[in-house]
């Protein structure tokens, strides 16, 4: 296991996550952090370390609309533990890591594909494009320390099932590894933590989040 610890795990998700997304610093908290977004849709977000019943209750019961709370527990014990008027997040499912120095070497994309990579303001973003120039795939990883964040991983349903996934993670990998990264960690999808298992990437813990509802 490339973390002591599901906290440390979680401590280095955040700080990656915040320099992937721009957002601000995590302000530390005893049960985690507050890391201000600065988005219409999540001004704000608690991430826990470790979770119970009286802290997420307390956090969400003290949390305006625009809030997000995270959480390494199951998605049906993070909804039993919220007031009225709270709602799961669709996009959660597991907190994953990988020691970049086990990995394989990253395939190169199908006929007809076009990898490109760039590095700006501490974030590495990789970028495959089909035939006709068009979007098919594409990631981004962040370095803090020791670690990296992968984050935004997303191939277009046009182009699924075509090994643009594993170009993604691999070139995303050798970036986290090129700028001393070790391990990285990522907060991944049910659809896409089947494709990072293939890839030696491991199950740390669950991960649910949830919001204020706003549709009435």
């Amino acid at each position: 296991m490339p973390f002591e610890s599901t906290e440390d795990a979680v401590r280095a998700w955040v700080h990656g996550w915040v320099v992937s997304r721009g957002a601000a610093e995590p302000a530390d908290q005893p049960w985690g952090f507050t890391v201000e977004v600065g988005r219409p849709g999540e001004v704000a977000r608690h991430v826990l370390t470790a979770a119970d019943e009286a802290t997420v209750r307390k956090l969400a019961e003290s949390s305006p609309a625009g809030v997000a709370l995270k959480a390494c527990v199951p998605a049906p014990v993070l909804a039993a533990w919220l007031p009225d008027g709270w709602r799961l997040l669709d996009g959660h499912d597991s907190l994953m890591a990988v020691s970049l120095g086990r990995l394989a070497a990253p395939p190169a994309p199908a006929d007809g594909y076009r990898l490109s990579r760039w590095h700006r303001a501490g974030v590495t973003r990789v970028l495959v494009r089909a035939a006709d120039g068009g979007f098919a795939a594409r990631g981004q990883i962040a370095v803090a320390g020791a670690t990296a964040t992968v984050d935004q991983v997303e191939t277009d349903p046009a182009h699924q099932r075509r090994g643009l996934g594993r170009v993604v993670m691999g070139a995303l990998a050798d970036a986290g590894a090129e700028q001393g990264a070790r391990a990285a960690v990522l907060g991944a999808t049910a659809q896409g933590r089947a494709l990072y298992e293939s890839l030696g990437w491991r199950v740390l813990a669950p991960l649910s989040a949830a919001a204020i509802r706003t549709d009435g």
